[in-house]
């Protein structure tokens, strides 16, 4: 989504790319369970890396922001947490601003992750056999609150370069484990078509998915989105569609 939108803005405006931010919220484990857990516990003990025109090292589960993912979902609070996207993409596109947030829901799991953060050394939640053991611990919680909170998942990407343009893209779904498996099918198919370099790569450098196949591969694991929309300013998709007089897909 990043990718696509740094090369749509080429087209678009004579501006740089100055700022991109990626926000993401799971409701739950989003059916993940351990899997999620065991992830995000061992995020907790990573210093996240942003950009701000240089390197910079943030509190984990820090810098709350309550952002719009749009229809569906809505506002969410979202904290820091160091996912690799952020170094690529300041990487590979040069991007001076970059970082990346995470929340979830019901609001009490984001305070627990706080919690952890304040009140377990970093050593504690690097250690992946001490992280296991937490999983074990709150797997049964997490799956009984799991039963009424879903597991809804959303991505945002925002986009801003000089000049004033500012783009966004929302990804949303009702099942995670459903769009999951979309996802992963829409990238097998890139690499069967040749879409995609020998090797292993991140899907946002040039030799994961070539630029022409990216619109493709994104409308794939789009089916059965509540909401899908790419290269849209914010105000298109942080309104009420009624409000607007038109569907959000119009």
């Amino acid at each position: 989504m990043a990718a696509e939108l740094v090369h749509a803005s080429k087209f678009e405006t004579e501006g740089e790319p100055e700022k991109l931010r990626f926000y993401y919220y799971t409701a739950g484990s989003g059916g993940a369970g351990p899997t999620i857990l065991s992830t995000s516990f061992l995020l907790l003990g990573e210093e996240v890396l942003a950009y701000n025109k240089e390197k910079v090292k943030l509190k984990p589960y820090s810098g709350m922001l309550n952002i719009n993912f749009g229809l569906g979902i809505g506002k969410k609070d979202v904290f820091l947490l160091n996912f690799p996207e952020g170094r690529n993409i300041h990487e590979v596109f040069g991007v001076p601003n970059v970082s990346a947030r995470f929340g979830t829901s019901p609001f009490f799991w984001n305070w627990g992750m706080g919690a952890m953060t304040d009140f377990l050394p970093p050593e504690f939640l690097r250690d992946k056999s001490k992280v296991q053991q937490l999983v074990q611990l709150f797997d049964p919680l997490v799956r009984a609150v799991d039963g009424f909170a879903g597991e809804k998942v959303s991505m945002r990407v925002d986009l801003e370069c000089s000049e004033g343009y500012h783009r966004i893209g929302i990804f949303s779904h009702k099942k995670l484990s459903v769009s999951l498996g979309f996802s992963t099918a829409a990238f097998v198919l890139a690499i069967l078509e040749g879409s995609t370099r020998p090797g292993v790569w991140f899907p946002e450098e040039p030799e994961g998915i070539a630029v022409e196949a990216t619109k493709t591969l994104l409308n794939r694991a789009a089916q059965g989105t509540i909401n899908f929309v790419m290269n849209k300013a914010p105000w298109m998709v942080e309104t009420d569609p009624k409000e607007l007089g038109f569907g959000i897909f119009d």
